[in-house]
């Protein structure tokens, strides 16, 4: 849903808050929003109703009352998933049909990111009971005795690890977030497998510039998209894998979850999260304001690079693309400031050159080839008060301390006064189309 309006300031998810921008004199704003999401049923009945009718699978209890052995996956910190909702209610099914406490492990996804621990850990758990009785791990894709070799897919080559708590239970449940995601199409499902419990070199690998640069590997796209066709050839090689998903409106609530096997479960999350994040516009603008949508997603630059890719679509090549970010925690791993230096020292075809030869991606640069696709389309601005100055030149892209300066400034330099304003950055995908195909 798009809205012309003639307010005098627009405000924008950043950190836990919102920041309020000001508008230039002469602003013509249009805020790009999703669509109202149907008022949300009580959680509880949300989590139940999708326990008890599963995709394409037996129910929980069913399940459990067949095995030793269960690991739950959970996304890590950089995903708002509402975990107190659903992991409690999977847990005491479990633990009906017979199965053991200390046989049922919840293994963090992190992929390649650092761990959760202490109170973060229990921040995310979200339930104290379940945080202080039952065994939680996180996973780590650089220790290889924590793998399960399962050999090489067959589409693309890619050398399957993954970790051994997931690969060894009798019952494996990936839980986790459906939202648009800037080269897998759309989060959750399967993802939260491979990267979220691989080895570093099955995450490298389908990492690397082959994947990224297909044009398929795009936000809301399943079709012919690399890398989700890959995810989907690991879960299979695994067997029976399962997954709860999860949808969220702007306020972080609750609206829809799907339980059932992991593809098509996942699917039916797909379905219903689809309508409401891409958002026909019509048109393309020479400015455009965005946020990383807050915590968690904007507490790193690495993160906040998928909203400025997301706008792209509505973006007039030349144009302006001003980023608000918190960045609270920096500029992320020190792999990727490594990868973000070399972008810098090389410049950007270089860059993609280089890593165009590579078959195992260097950790962490695949998101600097993605701030690529924002920069080979016209200038990003950045305004990200977490970020020391130090941080900001690694960035790759222009500092701004003011955004109404920058708005103003842009206006001029396009000599349009047509903005556009994306509130919920990355969880919104606007289409400079009229209608979704």
């Amino acid at each position: 849903m798009t809205i012309n309006d003639p307010k005098n300031s627009i405000e924008l998810a950043y950190g836990r808050s919102i920041l309020k921008v000001e508008l230039p004199a002469q602003t013509r704003p249009t805020i790009i929003q999703k669509p109202a999401f149907p008022d949300a049923d009580n959680p509880n009945n949300i989590i139940e109703a999708a326990l008890n009718n599963p995709v394409s699978s037996p129910t929980v209890d069913q399940l459990a009352a067949k095995a030793a052995s269960a690991c739950i996956l959970i996304c890590d910190v950089t995903r708002p998933v509402p975990n107190h909702t659903f992991l409690r209610p999977i847990i005491k099914r479990m633990l009906a049909a017979g199965m053991a406490l200390n046989s049922i492990t919840i293994l963090v996804a992190t992929g390649l990111h650092r761990p959760n621990e202490g109170e973060e850990l229990r921040a995310l758990i979200g339930d104290d009971w379940v945080f202080e009785n039952v065994t939680i791990l996180n996973h780590f894709a650089t220790r290889e005795s924590d793998h399960v070799d399962l050999g090489n897919t067959k589409t693309r080559n890619t050398p399957v690890r993954l970790n051994k708590h997931f690969v060894s239970a009798d019952l494996r449940i990936a839980t986790g977030l459906v939202e648009p995601h800037f080269m897998a199409g759309y989060s959750g499902g399967r993802k939260v497998v491979a990267p979220g419990v691989a080895h570093h070199e099955t995450i490298r690998t389908f990492h690397n510039a082959k994947f990224m640069e297909d044009p398929a590997a795009v936000q809301c796209n399943l079709v012919n998209n690399p890398l989700h066709e890959e995810q989907l050839e690991i879960v299979r090689m695994l067997g029976d894998v399962y997954a709860l998903n999860t949808v969220i409106d702007e306020h972080r609530k609750l609206v829809f979850t799907s339980f059932g096997e992991i593809i098509e479960s996942h699917l039916e999350a797909v379905k219903f999260a689809k309508a409401y994040t891409q958002v026909p516009v019509g048109k393309k603008f020479h400015t455009i304001v965005t946020s990383s949508a807050g915590f968690p997603l904007d507490q790193t630059y690495y993160q906040t690079v998928k909203g400025m890719v997301t706008p792209l679509d509505i973006l007039e090549p030349g144009g302006t693309l001003i980023m608000v970010s918190e960045c609270a925690e920096g500029i992320g791993s020190d792999h990727y400031r490594e990868a973000q230096k070399k972008l810098i020292a090389l410049g950007t075809d270089a860059f993609l050159e280089n890593i165009q030869q590579k078959s195992l991606a260097s950790i962490d640069e695949w998101q600097t080839e993605m701030q690529l696709k924002s920069m080979r389309m016209g200038e990003v601005i950045l305004y990200a008060q977490g970020l020391s100055a130090e941080d900001h030149l690694d960035t790759g892209v222009k500092r701004t301390e003011n955004v109404t300066q920058a708005i103003a400034d842009a206006m001029a330099k396009h000599q349009s006064n047509d903005v556009a304003f994306i509130p919920e950055g990355p969880y919104v995908v606007p289409l400079s189309a009229t209608q979704l195909t």
